[in-house]
């Protein structure tokens, strides 16, 4: 005669390794809330990548400032839209202030889309990116408004996807040596 079949374990969870089996019970634990969604905000950058040919040598401008961690990231310069700005207005306007050069848009590069989460909301960020040629001024953060880029810098563009710290700004950066490569 067999017996009535019964759970391997007591309550059905095994013990662990030296110690007891956990017991909850249900009617001890707090309910749990549901989360309160966030508000989603939409916000529109642009900027890219400004190009200046130094002894036979394509060199973009690129800036570092600290992401949320604080950590210093190299990236491309980039800002919100003003006004009635066009992405393409707002990547000349940006990429000055935050390099100090002055550049004309050659053609569009790509679109990055993300989200990222503040406090208080989410934020779903729509940045366009140009490829620009440089035509004047000096590299210089000194005229960023928000004192966010820290350190600019000439690097050869066959070299910033060593140096971005974004992937998708290095696909940006390939892609942009793939149009200077055809054009050159």
């Amino acid at each position: 005669m067999s017996s009535p079949a019964r759970p391997p374990f007591p309550g059905g969870v095994p013990a662990p390794p030296g110690g007891h089996a956990l017991r909850i019970d249900p009617h001890l634990t707090p309910p749990r809330l549901a989360p309160v969604p966030l508000p989603v905000v939409d916000e529109t950058s642009a900027g890219g990548i400004v190009v200046s040919r130094r002894n036979g040598v394509d060199h973009a401008a690129v800036i570092a400032r600290r992401n949320r961690a604080g950590r210093l990231e190299w990236c491309l310069p980039k800002g919100h839209l003003e006004g009635e700005e066009t992405p393409e207005e707002a990547a000349v306007r940006e990429i000055t202030e935050e390099t100090g050069i002055v550049g004309q848009v050659l053609r569009r590069l790509g679109v990055i889309d993300y989200w990222f989460s503040g406090d208080d909301r989410r934020v779903h960020k729509v940045v366009h990116h140009f490829l620009l040629a440089a035509t004047g001024g000096s590299l210089s953060v000194e005229g960023d408004p928000d004192g966010e880029a820290e350190e600019a810098a000439w690097i050869p563009v066959v070299n910033l996807h060593a140096v971005l710290a974004y992937p998708n700004e290095r696909r940006l950066a390939e892609a942009a040596l793939v149009v200077l490569d055809t054009e050159a």
